[in-house]
Protein backbone atom coordinates (compact mmCIF):
# COMPACT_ATOMS: atom_id res chain seq x y z
CA UNK A 1 0.00 0.00 0.00
CA UNK A 2 1.42 3.34 -1.11
CA UNK A 3 1.90 6.02 2.02
CA UNK A 4 -1.05 8.18 1.85
CA UNK A 5 1.52 11.34 1.60
CA UNK A 6 3.31 10.02 -1.03
CA UNK A 7 0.27 10.06 -3.00
CA UNK A 8 -0.84 13.60 -2.20
CA UNK A 9 1.65 15.11 -4.56
CA UNK A 10 0.74 12.72 -7.28
CA UNK A 11 -2.71 11.98 -7.11
CA UNK A 12 -3.87 14.94 -8.97
CA UNK A 13 -1.67 13.98 -11.91
CA UNK A 14 -2.83 10.50 -11.88
CA UNK A 15 -6.66 11.87 -11.98
CA UNK A 16 -6.13 13.84 -14.91
CA UNK A 17 -4.20 10.84 -16.50
CA UNK A 18 -7.28 8.72 -16.26
CA UNK A 19 -9.77 11.40 -17.42
CA UNK A 20 -7.76 11.94 -20.05
CA UNK A 21 -7.95 8.19 -21.54
CA UNK A 22 -12.10 8.97 -21.27
CA UNK A 23 -14.50 11.06 -20.66
CA UNK A 24 -15.75 9.51 -16.86
CA UNK A 25 -17.17 10.13 -13.23
CA UNK A 26 -15.61 10.29 -9.60
CA UNK A 27 -16.63 6.69 -9.00
CA UNK A 28 -15.07 5.34 -11.84
CA UNK A 29 -12.05 7.35 -11.69
CA UNK A 30 -11.79 6.05 -7.94
CA UNK A 31 -11.99 2.37 -9.04
CA UNK A 32 -9.16 3.20 -12.03
CA UNK A 33 -7.32 4.23 -9.52
CA UNK A 34 -7.06 0.99 -7.15
CA UNK A 35 -7.03 -1.08 -10.56
CA UNK A 36 -3.70 0.68 -11.40
CA UNK A 37 -2.67 -0.43 -7.95
CA UNK A 38 -2.84 2.70 -5.88
CA UNK A 39 -5.02 1.06 -3.55
CA UNK A 40 -8.65 2.12 -2.23
CA UNK A 41 -9.17 5.81 -2.24
CA UNK A 42 -11.23 7.04 -0.86
CA UNK A 43 -14.32 9.15 -3.02
CA UNK A 44 -13.84 11.69 -0.07
CA UNK A 45 -10.50 12.30 -2.10
CA UNK A 46 -11.42 12.45 -5.19
CA UNK A 47 -14.19 14.88 -4.97
CA UNK A 48 -12.59 17.92 -3.71
CA UNK A 49 -9.82 16.76 -5.61
CA UNK A 50 -12.21 17.06 -9.04
CA UNK A 51 -13.28 20.30 -7.50
CA UNK A 52 -10.00 21.85 -7.43
CA UNK A 53 -9.21 20.54 -10.92
CA UNK A 54 -12.53 21.64 -12.24
CA UNK A 55 -12.22 25.76 -10.20
CA UNK A 56 -8.16 25.74 -12.21
CA UNK A 57 -9.89 24.55 -15.43
CA UNK A 58 -7.95 21.50 -16.22
CA UNK A 59 -11.43 19.63 -16.25
CA UNK A 60 -15.09 20.34 -17.33
CA UNK A 61 -17.58 18.63 -16.21
CA UNK A 62 -21.46 17.71 -17.70
CA UNK A 63 -24.62 16.41 -16.07
CA UNK A 64 -25.60 13.09 -17.75
CA UNK A 65 -28.31 10.81 -16.77
CA UNK A 66 -26.80 7.66 -15.48
CA UNK A 67 -28.21 3.74 -16.73
CA UNK A 68 -29.28 3.36 -12.91
CA UNK A 69 -29.80 6.00 -10.47
CA UNK A 70 -29.40 9.68 -10.28
CA UNK A 71 -27.48 11.94 -12.91
CA UNK A 72 -23.28 11.46 -13.14
CA UNK A 73 -21.30 14.29 -13.35
CA UNK A 74 -19.06 13.40 -16.29
CA UNK A 75 -15.27 15.14 -16.20
CA UNK A 76 -13.21 15.45 -19.36
CA UNK A 77 -9.84 17.37 -19.83
CA UNK A 78 -9.68 20.86 -20.91
CA UNK A 79 -6.73 22.08 -23.40
CA UNK A 80 -5.05 23.44 -20.07
CA UNK A 81 -5.81 20.05 -18.25
CA UNK A 82 -3.81 18.93 -21.37
CA UNK A 83 -1.00 20.98 -20.45
CA UNK A 84 -0.84 20.43 -17.02
CA UNK A 85 -0.70 16.52 -17.54
CA UNK A 86 2.15 16.77 -19.82
CA UNK A 87 3.97 19.15 -16.90
CA UNK A 88 3.13 16.61 -13.82
CA UNK A 89 4.51 13.65 -16.56
CA UNK A 90 7.71 15.50 -17.32
CA UNK A 91 7.65 16.53 -13.97
CA UNK A 92 7.55 13.18 -11.96
CA UNK A 93 10.22 11.77 -14.71
CA UNK A 94 12.69 14.28 -12.85
CA UNK A 95 11.41 13.37 -9.91
CA UNK A 96 11.73 9.68 -10.03
CA UNK A 97 15.09 9.97 -11.75
CA UNK A 98 16.33 11.73 -9.14
CA UNK A 99 15.15 8.91 -6.28
CA UNK A 100 16.38 6.58 -8.65
CA UNK A 101 19.68 7.35 -8.61
CA UNK A 102 19.91 8.03 -4.70
CA UNK A 103 18.68 4.32 -4.72
CA UNK A 104 21.82 2.93 -6.75
CA UNK A 105 23.85 5.36 -4.82
CA UNK A 106 22.91 4.11 -1.36
CA UNK A 107 23.59 0.20 -2.75
CA UNK A 108 26.52 -1.36 -1.42
CA UNK A 109 26.30 1.25 1.61
CA UNK A 110 24.60 -1.54 3.47
CA UNK A 111 27.77 -3.65 3.68
CA UNK A 112 30.23 -1.04 5.18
Amino acid sequence: MIPSQMLKGTLEGCVLAIISKKETYGYEISRQLEEYGFGNIAEGTVYPLLLRLEKNKFISAVYRQSEVGPKRKYYSLTDAGREELKTFFKNYRELADAVQRLEADMEGMDDE
